[in-house]
């Protein structure tokens, strides 16, 4: 009996023990299913660490200069390569071009000076602004000599001038008047009627054959009263032979003459101008002995290596300014995420690298005036000023963009930050006083402007002002003043000074000091060495050199995921060695 209940009470306690245990597993099932083992956790925070020093990794990497990315992965700095080559052979287009371009603004205007001695009475060199017929006479008379000079070309020029021809004829000389088509005008009763539409009268003259004018055009007149202006229009051609001693293939010139009688102001002074429009086009017929004519191919060659050039660099510098952005957008997601806040601007700038900006927009305006080049070899174009725009602007910034490489060395460099961090201050110090400016422009165009010929327009009001500001010209600025108001007078004296005052002694003293300000805190934080952006904070924390290998990828793997290999595989070994 005895024996019977201590077998049932072992029972029961071997019944109460497995049911303790099937609680007890459950208990555990339970907090496994909602605590994750702690090695889960720090696998994850081990990765996170990894993703970040990655990313620190790559953007330290990206702001390296072309020698230590060179250390880091071995990489040639082709970039730097290419934009030097890139600068020589630029250089060398330009000057050519230049040269060229020289002989070609000689020549054009060689000719306008001396269409001007040919064909207007009694013209002297740089008497342009004062020229002028005050007599009905002398307009007739102009007219005709016009005419004369014209027809009697061949016989008096000492260049290889050339009436233009149409087939077997020669092209005209063309007269044409413009007048109001009704008006009288009686001064002396203060009354006038006048009709606004404008009338043109044209009237060809063929000189060679009809040399004077009242031989061609007896029933010529010209209304003066009612008189706008006479414009005598011809076109001559010429052959700029001084460029075969350069062994270049002359050009022929079509000279558009326009000479002009102005008489829109009605004031009893008609101005007399002669401007000059130039086609240049290829000659139909040449031959050229005693000298070898240099090759256009070449030349066409070389321009075409100029364009291959720069698409390499424009797309190499495009794929570095994308890279950036793609960084940015990673460092903003880690900022984002990790810190709970936003990037500042000045950190975001830092990303697109205004250098390659730079170099992009020179590779555009280099291409397309090689472009524009050839062209103007081909005689498909003559536009020289064009041409010259954008091959000189091309060449200006990619001679600025050398700035970029001397700031790698240290002394160099701190100009280049004092410039980048004075800009925005400079940028706003500049609207405040260019508002002032401004002002003071048109206050003196309006005010003093009739009495001083600097001031007659807003552009002459702004150079003299300008030139004041440097100290320029000042004293004749003051003496000019005419002293026919005695209150227009003063107001020019107080008008001066205060403008000269206001901007030797203060506004450009404040512009200096931005500067200097500027580059005594550069230079302190140079010194200093401590960072003074979050970015630079966050890229502080890696302290891998270029040359510690640990920036090199292997082939066919990126950059992630080798950080995170060699991090796994530094833990791994500190945990065998523990």
């Amino acid at each position: 009996m005895e024996a019977s209940q201590v077998s049932d009470c072992e029972l029961l306690s071997i019944i109460q023990r497995s049911s303790d245990m099937e609680e007890s597993s459950d208990l555990y099932d339970v907090y496994d299913a909602i605590s994750p083992a702690p090695w889960a956790d720090n696998h994850q925070h081990m990765e996170d660490l990894d993703n970040v020093e990655c990313l620190r990794r790559k953007i330290k990497y990206y702001f390296m200069n072309p020698c230590e990315k060179y250390h880091a992965r071995g990489r040639k700095p082709w970039k730097l390569f290419l934009q030097i080559i890139k600068i020589a052979i630029i250089t060398i287009q330009l000057v050519s071009f230049g040269l060229s371009n020289q002989m070609v603004v000689t020549f054009k205007e060689e000719n306008l000076m001396t269409f001007k001695h040919l064909f207007l009475k009694g013209y002297v060199d740089g008497g342009m602004d004062t020229y002028a017929v005050y007599r009905q006479a002398d307009v007739y008379g102009h007219i005709d000599y016009i005419i004369r000079q014209y027809g009697h070309l061949h016989n008096i020029t000492v260049g290889n001038h050339a009436y233009e021809k149409n087939g077997t004829f020669y092209t005209p000389l063309s007269v044409c008047q413009e007048f109001y088509r009704n008006g009288t005008i009686f001064p002396g009763s203060e009354t006038f009627e006048i009709d606004a539409q404008v009338d043109t009268d044209c009237r060809e003259i063929y000189p060679m054959y009809q040399p004077t004018l009242r031989d061609s055009l007896s029933d010529f007149e010209i209304h003066f009263k009612r008189m706008i202006s006479v414009k005598i229009t011809f076109v001559l051609k010429a052959i700029n032979l001084q460029t075969v001693r350069h062994r270049e293939l002359p050009d022929c010139y079509d000279f558009n003459v326009t000479i002009t009688f102005n008489n829109k102001a009605h004031s009893g002074r008609i101005k007399i101008d002669l401007e000059n429009d130039v086609d240049i086009n290829e000659c139909r017929d040449w031959k050229v002995t005693g000298a070898a004519a240099r090759n256009i191919n070449l030349t066409v060659l070389f321009d075409c290596l100029i364009i291959i050039t720069c698409l390499t660099s424009f797309s190499l510098c495009t794929r570095s300014v994308i890279k950036g952005i793609q960084l940015l957008f990673e460092y903003k997601h880690y900022c984002k995420n990790h810190l709970s806040k936003d990037v500042p601007w000045s950190d975001k700038s830092e990303f697109v690298n205004g250098w390659y900006i730079l170099i992009i927009v020179s590779d555009t305006l280099t291409i397309i005036g090689s472009i524009l080049k050839i062209e103007i070899q081909t005689k498909v174009l003559t536009s020289y000023d064009v041409c010259s725009i954008f091959l000189g602007t091309g060449t200006m910034f990619v001679w600025i963009g050398v700035i970029r490489y001397m700031g790698y060395f240290r002394k160099y460099n701190i100009l280049i930050l004092t410039l980048r961090a004075a800009f925005p201050n400079v940028i706003r110090f500049i609207c405040c006083a260019g508002i002032i400016y401004l002002s003071y422009c048109f206050c003196g165009w309006i005010v003093l402007g009739p009495y001083h010929e600097k001031f007659r327009t807003l552009n002459t009001v702004s150079e003299c002002l300008f030139s004041l500001i440097n100290g320029d010209d000042m004293f004749p600025t003051f003496k000019n003043m005419k002293q026919k108001s005695s209150l227009v007078w003063t107001f020019s004296r107080v008008y001066l000074y205060t403008f000269v005052s206001l901007f030797i002694y203060m506004i450009l003293s404040l512009f200096i000091t931005i500067i200097t300000d500027t580059y005594d805190t550069i230079k302190q934080q140079q010194q200093s060495g401590t960072p003074t952006s979050e970015l630079q904070k966050f890229l502080s924390v890696c302290k891998d050199l270029p040359n510690s290998g640990v920036y090199r990828l292997e082939e066919n793997s990126c950059f992630l995921d080798q950080c995170i290999n060699r991090f796994r595989k530094h833990q791994e070994r500190l945990t065998s060695e523990a």
